[in-house]
């Protein structure tokens, strides 16, 4: 089969997902600069606001990635929240849980699995914990600032701060904020070296 012909017949494949995506987009009210190149369909549940910048990379399957991806990307955007990812930003298989407010900076890579999460879901009283009314969590803004790195399999919590051109190693746990231009990783996450 000629080069031609395979193109022909991958785009008439993927054709069913690209207009999933199209419509989930559409149907969520997803802002963007430029339309998302979006390998496998995208999740996205919520009534938040989510904002995407100029050619922004969402990788959402099993093969889209080297390292595999044992999820897909899910954004979760609560009401009154606003999730807002930079220019030529990247990620492969994330969760993003937003309540209040995540910003992802411009060329920002986050590896496969990554969890973000603005909140702790739940009180950390165990009294406040058994009624709903009064399980309240606290929520926090995360921000990811341009040119960080987030390797794969990290987790980063409410509150958190990745400064500029920062590296964080995989399967890290982020409970506090980086300076710009370091290398943190580690469960507790701790600093590692200057850039």
């Amino acid at each position: 089969m000629t080069l031609f012909l395979k193109k022909i017949v991958l785009n008439i494949i993927g054709l069913p997902t690209r207009l999933y995506n199209f419509f989930v987009l559409k149907y969520k009210g997803v802002v963007y600069a430029t339309y998302p190149r979006i390998s496998g369909r995208i999740f996205i549940s919520g009534p938040g606001k989510i904002i995407l910048g100029e050619g922004v990379q969402i990788n959402s399957n099993l093969f889209s990635n080297p390292i595999g991806g044992d999820t897909r990307t899910l954004f979760s955007v609560f009401k009154g929240a606003t999730l807002s990812i930079g220019d030529y930003s990247g990620f492969s298989n994330i969760a993003i849980s937003c309540k209040e407010k995540v910003t992802i900076g411009k060329h920002v890579k986050i590896g496969g699995g990554v969890k973000i999460y603005d909140s702790d879901f739940h009180s950390l009283n165990f009294e406040d914990r058994k009624n709903p009314k009064t399980d309240i969590p606290i929520i926090k803004p995360i921000e990811l600032k341009d040119g960080c790195f987030i390797g794969a399999h990290s987790i980063i919590l409410k509150g958190v701060t990745i400064g500029k051109e920062s590296i964080i190693g995989a399967g890290s746990l982020v409970t506090k904020s980086v300076p710009d231009g370091e290398i943190w990783g580690g469960n507790p996450i701790k600093f590692i070296k200057k850039i």
